[in-house]
């Protein structure tokens, strides 16, 4: 029986083979497929400081992006420039390394971006 509410089957006869990257069936794999969702006219974003999993560093990240390979690369870099940090971009979110919040949040505005947090 697989359980796509939860996210990905746990074992099931009925599909034959799986992804090794998604472990959704082959035919209906969510990996190849592409999920580049277009960019909305206003984009709202939420602020958050994480530190979970990072050994105690600081992370800023920025949640709610929609899934754009091209704008996420581009707002990643512009951050990471303007904030002189590093950081990375994944899926919907961007982040940022140390306590940035300030400076994201006026760049962002700056873009017309909508910031909540």
């Amino acid at each position: 029986m697989s359980d796509r509410s939860k996210g990905r089957p746990v074992y099931s006869t009925e599909h034959g083979r799986t992804c090794p990257k998604c472990g959704w069936p082959v035919d209906d794999c969510r990996c190849s497929s592409s999920l580049e969702q277009p960019v909305p006219e206003t984009i709202v974003v939420s602020l958050t400081i994480e530190r979970s999993g990072r050994r105690g560093k600081t992370v800023t990240v920025i949640h709610g992006l929609p899934r754009n390979e091209e704008l996420l690369k581009e707002t990643a870099s512009e951050l990471k420039k303007a904030c002189g940090a590093g950081g990375s971009y994944r899926d919907d979110r961007i982040e940022i390394q140390g306590d940035q919040r300030e400076s994201v949040r006026s760049l962002l505005e700056k873009k017309g971006w909508r910031v909540k947090g």
